[in-house]
């Protein structure tokens, strides 16, 4: 049988999407500055970021780097995909956002903008998918 436009998207699919809007979300914020404390739209830290940018996909996940370090699943970092929460040293005190060819976008500290970087440079603690 065929399927209907008015069928649901699957929840896979669904979830590649909400991926899919945040990065393109993150990736908007390049050159913003960061600010501690700050979750946007104008200034982020990196929590902030990641959380910003899967809330405009419509996803709420928490607030600090360590709650982020626990929400969702583990994921194995030779599995990562774009949209997934890198967590980054031994504390979790740093998150970025994988978004493909080994890079992640990030805000990095203050006197610093959003940027990208490479997927490992920083020692990473762990991968969530949210």
């Amino acid at each position: 049988m065929a399927r209907h436009s008015s069928t649901p998207a699957s929840a896979p699919e669904s979830v590649a999407n909400a991926a899919s809007v945040a990065v393109r979300a993150a990736l908007a914020q390049l050159g913003k500055p960061y600010v501690l404390g700050q979750a946007g739209p104008r200034a982020f830290d990196c929590s902030g970021l990641t959380q910003y940018a899967w809330g405009v996909a419509g996803v709420r996940i928490p607030r600090t780097s360590q709650q982020q370090a626990r929400f969702g699943r583990a994921v194995e970092i030779r599995s990562v995909r774009p949209g997934d929460v890198v967590v980054y040293y031994g504390n979790r005190s740093h998150v970025a956002l994988y978004v493909g060819s080994g890079r992640v976008v990030y805000a990095p500290h203050p006197g610093a903008g959003v940027r990208l970087g490479g997927l490992f440079s920083m020692p990473v603690n762990g991968v969530r998918r949210p």
